[in-house]
């Protein structure tokens, strides 16, 4: 019995990579087998991904329209 305990603890940095992978558009599986090579290392990496994600797309808002259909719509 404390063996499967031990084996559940050990289980959780792959659970928490898998599940944060999956919340941030990868592969659940891909990221939960790469964390049982290096368990807190991809954790680090999924952060490191997702924070290049977020600030990339901070800086692109969407597509401007061009300045004669903003004048055809009264938009400035």
């Amino acid at each position: 019995m404390p063996e499967i305990l031990l084996l559940c603890f050990l289980m959780i940095p792959q659970l928490v990579a898998g599940v944060y992978a999956q919340s941030i558009g990868r592969s659940f599986w891909f990221w939960f087998f790469i964390s049982f090579l290096l368990p807190i290392i991809s954790l680090i990496i999924l952060l490191v991904i997702d924070r290049k994600r977020t600030k990339g797309s901070e800086e692109k808002s969407g597509y401007q329209l061009a300045d004669h259909v903003k004048e055809r719509k009264g938009i400035k």
